[in-house]
């Protein structure tokens, strides 16, 4: 029977792929890829030879039915993304519905996927949280950081290195200078780190340090106010702490 498999591709360290994936990768009849360039080199150090076809935001309208006829005839397709899990601020949810629509079979493997590292070790509350991905870079951004400003839980965002400082100095505007947070950049590979502290504080730091790399932002929540206060309840942690990861490629 055929099925659409979405398959977890590794976000920096080529370890980080699983048994399975590299199965169902060698198995299927095709591998539809975001960026054939990308996805060739990984498949090339797997030893991995399937038929590959691009499949990106900016044709997947256009190419989705005809691989879902392809389903529908039997065949098997596996869907990777430059890096992590298609679906999660990469292509791969049209497809996903339309072959859902079809009544194909869809199944995910579980993997790599940049926001949850660099969740669990911001040292941020992790049992409840919003995913926000990428902000609107200009119309609805504004509007969407207001929604966010008595948000409780966590917050998970994806940015880039050349927006990143703009977008913490509008952090601090929205949620407070003292607000804690995390920046995370390169997970998974061998310039790794983990920058923690206010909002201010980071904002001090990429001011001086030259972001670069993949990003993940982690903001906390609103502080819960203590009963009879009417304040939050801040932490004022004024040191910035870093974390390099040792891992190779």
């Amino acid at each position: 029977m055929a099925i659409l498999y979405i398959v977890p591709t590794p976000v920096g360290n080529m370890e980080d792929i699983t048994l399975r994936a590299l199965r169902i990768l060698k198995e299927a009849d095709l591998v539809l890829a975001e960026d054939t360039r990308t996805s060739g080199i990984l498949l090339k150090h797997f030893d991995i030879r399937q038929q590959l076809l691009s499949h990106h935001k900016f044709n997947e309208h256009g190419t989705s039915a005809a691989v879902v006829e392809r389903l529908l005839a039997g065949q098997t397709v596996a869907l990777i993304s430059d890096a992590g899990t298609p679906g999660i601020s990469d292509p791969g949810f049209f497809l996903v519905r339309e072959a859902v629509r079809a009544g194909v079979e869809v199944q995910t493997l579980p993997g790599p996927t940049a926001f949850v590292p660099a969740l669990v070790s911001s040292g941020l509350p992790c049992d409840r949280f919003t995913f926000e991905g990428f902000l609107p870079q200009k119309k609805g951004r504004q509007t969407r950081l207001e929604q966010l400003r008595k948000e409780p839980r966590t917050m998970v965002f994806y940015e880039s290195p050349y927006r990143l400082l703009k977008t913490l100095q509008q952090f601090a505007q929205v949620f407070g200078t003292e607000r804690q947070a995390c920046v995370c950049r390169e997970i998974s590979k061998v310039h790794e780190e983990s920058v923690r502290g206010s909002l201010q504080e980071l904002t001090e730091h990429f001011t001086q340090t030259e972001p670069r790399g993949e990003i993940v932002v982690i903001v906390a929540g609103t502080p819960a106010e203590k009963e009879g206060s009417g304040k939050g309840n801040v932490d004022n942690e004024k040191r910035i702490k870093k974390h390099k990861s040792e891992q190779e490629t």
